[in-house]
């Protein structure tokens, strides 16, 4: 008992802080998005936040995984932490919304860097056999930040303002910070000795060419990151920038009525990766991949013909009951197959292609609502969603690729 105690001493650390990280991010978005409303009465001005995030991406993978490969990632995430901190503990002061979207963008640039920072770091911290239930407790702890990061935002709009909202999300973030100063240092001596290359277009360029290189060598871990990207990111994202619009105008329903349907999704959620946690070591992560991947596609089909708020409501726990478990199964099988030397510019490069994609289909779907209906657009979206899920979970259960599944050993 004492060994496994032990063992999970840091894990637990991490745990923690990638959790009052994830509920201040919860206040952080609800407050800008007021903030920006209060100052411009504009639902444009709202949405350009939402357009920020994947040029941010874009912008920042295109380079970043050369960076984080070649840095120490525990003190990159530090650096990372503290400075989104000053970032967003600047957007209150500024009265110009100019000023505040150059804000926004910085610190979308921080998050997408630190996303395959800490990816990085977390697979050299812990071990094989212990990534399925670190990755499934991960999710249960994002599951909890997307239902307490909103009441707390309620709370403190009642109590103090949304600016209040951001300074707390600042604060989080510094303490998040100082909890990543008491995690090990897994590269204390790596990037001492070695000269560290300048930073050039010649190294990007040999840095691109050494991903798609491996990916040519792993075509089919390109084919499940690839797939799984489109369809619980990019796809799931487009149909989601009209969700808000297909639920008021389609289905008829009033905001309340709206409200309680993300409340559905939310329990949704939690119930899912509640039970993850129990299951994960007793199923293959192909089949929580596979069957997760389908549970949501069969979710949003659901709330896509849905024609009152009952059977939306169940569209909606479906799918985010079944979101748990794809990611976990997912960021399990990443882990295990993205060597750790090149997961910063794996990790970068697929957010890149991500973003974009995220931005083409966003924009076609929201072209296809103006012309056709919005009805139309967010049932084509989800089609092709589901196809492509379909083609995803055929791919990993096949009997030829167990290989790529199977528990590694304790």
């Amino acid at each position: 008992m004492k060994n496994v105690l032990e063992s999970w001493k840091y894990p637990s650390i991490l745990l923690f802080g990638i959790g009052i990280s994830n509920m201040g991010a919860w206040i952080y978005f609800i407050a800008l998005n007021l903030i920006v409303l209060d100052m411009t009465e504009s639902a444009l001005a709202v949405s350009i936040l939402y357009l920020i995030r994947p040029l941010a991406t874009m912008f920042t993978n295109s380079w970043a995984g050369s960076f984080i490969d070649r840095m120490n990632k525990r003190s990159l995430m530090v650096y990372l932490d503290f400075a989104r901190a000053a970032l967003i503990f600047l957007v209150p002061l500024f009265d110009s919304l100019i000023y505040i979207y150059v804000l926004v963008f910085l610190i979308n640039m921080g998050n997408s860097a630190f996303y395959p920072a800490s990816s990085t770091y977390i697979t050299k911290l812990i071990p094989p056999e212990r990534r399925q239930r670190f990755n499934a407790v991960n999710s249960l702890i994002g599951s909890g930040a997307f239902m307490i990061g909103p009441a707390i935002a309620g709370l403190l709009f009642l109590i103090g303002s949304p600016t209040t909202a951001i300074y707390i999300n600042a604060a989080a973030l510094a303490f998040s910070g100082f909890i990543m100063l008491l995690m090990p240092n897994l590269e204390k001596d790596a990037f001492m000795e070695a000269e560290v290359e300048r930073m050039s277009w010649k190294l990007l360029k040999q840095d691109w060419g050494v991903v798609i290189g491996f990916y040519r060598r792993a075509y089919y871990v390109l084919a499940v990151c690839l797939l799984f990207g489109i369809v619980m990111v990019v796809m799931a994202t487009a149909v989601d920038s009209l969700e808000a619009a297909f639920a008021r105008v389609v289905l008829g329903l009033s905001e309340s009525d709206y409200g309680i349907l993300v409340s559905v999704a939310g329990a949704g959620i939690i119930v899912g990766a509640a039970l993850n946690v129990i299951i994960v070591k007793r199923v293959a992560n192909s089949i929580m991949i596979g069957v997760g991947t389908i549970g949501v596609c069969i979710g949003y089909l659901i709330y896509a013909f849905s024609g009152t708020f009952a059977v939306a409501a169940v569209g909606f726990f479906v799918l985010a009951f079944f979101i748990a478990f794809a990611n976990a199964g997912y960021v399990t099988f990443y882990q295990n197959h993205i060597p750790i030397e090149l997961m910063g510019r794996v990790g970068s490069m697929n957010g890149f292609i991500e973003a974009g994609l995220v931005m083409i289909a966003t924009i076609i779907l929201g072209v296809a609502a103006e012309w056709i209906s919005i009805g139309a657009a967010v049932l084509g979206g989800i089609v092709v969603m589901a196809l492509l899920g379909v083609l995803l979970c055929t791919i990993i259960l096949l009997p030829s690729k167990k290989r790529y599944f199977e528990m590694p050993s304790a």
